[in-house]
């Protein structure tokens, strides 16, 4: 690795102090520094997947089954809401100081989740830990951009990238041994030396002075985004399931959304250091890559949802192998983003954005496509090729704004893609399920009316109790397919029958998902276009 030259992080309000840098050069420090930010990074990416896998024994152990979805819910709700918060404050304060503090509230929160006597307090200290979340990544990211020079930088952001698809990989099966071989405890507890390593690291060898001007806090920006981010996710989260999209709870959630949304245009047109200043949209790269970035987690997280759903229910992997049937996509991922890292280099922003969601929209094509009569490889081809268009792409959405923009402001364009892309895949996630539900329910109604298959005389009163059952509860159709009670209880003349139609609809479904994703990541190919020609520069 050739020498990136000096390593303190320099937003203006903390310039580096060479008279403060140890003996080890500026090399080893570089090196420490990363290593530091890696052990940061793999706590916040690997968090997600080991705590879903523990959760049903944590549920076993602390009750409040129904409070289940809340403990992923409330680190999303506070990670989302604090990552333009933390963005901007480590422009003005800078990175160490917030990355620490990041740092220090997620293992301590860890601590206290670990500690949880009841599912209420692990919701609270879940939500505490997706505080400290919300600072750990984003920040990591952009001292990365503010320690290496646009050549190097490209090259370890698509590390970071690729970190965080193994995390993915290997989490569920951390999330497994810890619970199988210790305690479920020690899920959260394992962040405790993994996260003061980190510290000590980070804390010691990356170094900042501050340059004494004054600074004034956007109070009422940050209260608005925080009211803003939470309202739209729990009116995302709970609509359909909690309460029916036209309730007045949900409904009363949106407003509440809309109208912080607005008191923050308000206000950051107003403050002296805004959130998320406004003159930001005036940058083409800025505003292209928010836009991609926003309609690529669309897509993606429409693959990470369905397609399990698909291979379990139509396909036939058994539950164990549709979990972990993503593993090939986040390899070829790693792979790509590896090779987008080298790519960007040589073909700038617009080119690589554009090749990367075009290979998205392709593998969308191909899973549009995929039948009851589609095989294990093809449905598995169909992921690898999206993986490869999302290693290309995400890497290089940080890049690219980090490129535009000067070193005082990398914290908050910095944040803002990640702030942008967490909000698209929760809005995916919603709007294809949404899609799904209806036009399965459409196909279910369709089906049921005219649903008579060949069989003896003496189950017809079966067959009459299981079409008023689906025409109640049309999603018990779809249990059949993964539910062996559910199938023990239809005798075997109409359980084959039964099986057949509801692996068409729950296809044809799920095709619809993928078109309707496909239409989206389309949109995405077509914004990458207008990114202008924006290079890397390839001198520190």
């Amino acid at each position: 690795m050739t020498d990136p030259g000096p390593v303190e992080a320099k937003a203006s309000p903390s310039n580096p102090s060479s008279s403060s840098s140890p003996p080890f050069g500026e090399r080893h420090r570089t090196t420490f520094i990363v290593i530091g930010l890696m052990f940061g990074m793999l706590l916040g990416a690997i968090d997600q997947t080991v705590v879903g896998t523990a959760m049903p024994t944590i549920v076993g152990y602390l009750g409040g089954f129904s409070l289940i979805t809340w403990a992923t819910t409330a680190y999303m709700l506070t990670s989302t809401a604090s990552l333009p918060i933390f963005g901007k404050l480590s422009d003005l304060y800078g990175r160490r100081l917030f990355y620490l503090l990041g740092l220090g509230v997620f293992v301590g929160a860890s601590a206290l989740c670990g500690a949880a006597q009841s599912m209420p307090q692990l919701i609270l200290f879940r939500a505490l830990q997706g505080i400290g979340g919300g600072a750990m990544v984003p920040i990591a990211q952009t001292i990365v951009g503010d320690i290496f020079p646009g050549a190097q930088r490209a090259r370890w952001q698509g590390i970071f990238t690729a970190l965080f698809a193994v995390a993915s990989i290997i989490g569920p099966q951390v999330g497994g041994w810890i619970v199988d071989l210790w305690d479920w405890r020690w899920v959260f507890f394992v962040n405790l030396p993994v996260g003061l390593i980190a510290a000590v690291l980070v804390g010691v060898f990356l170094k900042e002075t501050k340059d004494g001007r004054d600074r004034n806090v956007d109070y009422v920006g940050a209260t608005a985004v925080v009211g803003a981010v939470v309202f739209l996710l729990l009116g995302l989260v709970q609509g359909g399931k909690d309460y029916p999209w036209l309730s007045l709870p949900i409904i009363a959630r949106f407003a509440a959304a809309t109208a912080f949304t607005v008191i923050f245009i308000l206000a950051e047109r107003r403050a002296k250091e805004p959130i998320l200043p406004l003159d930001l949209f005036e940058e083409r790269v800025f505003t292209v890559t928010n836009i991609v970035g926003f309609l690529m987690s669309l897509g993606m997280f429409g693959v990470v949802v369905f397609i399990p759903l698909f291979v379990q229910g139509v396909v036939g992997f058994s539950p164990s192998n549709a979990g972990s049937v993503m593993t090939p996509m986040m390899l070829v991922l790693v792979l790509a983003s590896l090779v987008g890292g080298w790519l960007v280099l040589r073909v700038g922003f617009r080119t690589q954005m554009t090749l990367g969601m075009s290979i998205i929209t392709g593998g969308f094509y191909l899973m549009s496509r995929l039948t009851p009569d589609t095989s294990k490889l093809q449905a598995v081809g169909s992921m690898l090729v999206v993986g490869f268009g999302l290693g290309l792409i995400m890497p290089i959405l940080v890049l690219a704004v980090q490129e535009a923009f000067p070193k005082e402001r990398l914290g908050v364009v910095t944040s803002s893609t990640a702030f942008f892309r967490s909000i698209g895949g929760t809005i995916g996630v919603t709007v294809l399920g949404v899609v799904m539900n209806h036009r399965a329910l459409a196909l279910i109604r369709e089906r049921m009316a005219t649903f008579s298959p060949a069989i003896p005389a003496t189950y017809a009163s079966v067959l009459a109790g299981f079409k008023a059952q689906v025409t109640r509860d049309p999603e018990s159709l779809f249990a059949v397919l993964v539910n062996r009670s559910a199938q023990r209880a239809l005798p075997p003349e109409l359980l084959a029958p039964v099986m057949r139609m509801a692996k068409e609809i729950l296809s044809q479904s799920i095709q619809t998902v993928f078109l309707v994703g496909l239409g989206l990541v389309a949109a995405g190919t077509v914004a990458a276009l207008f990114m202008g020609r924006a290079r890397l520069n390839h001198k520190a």
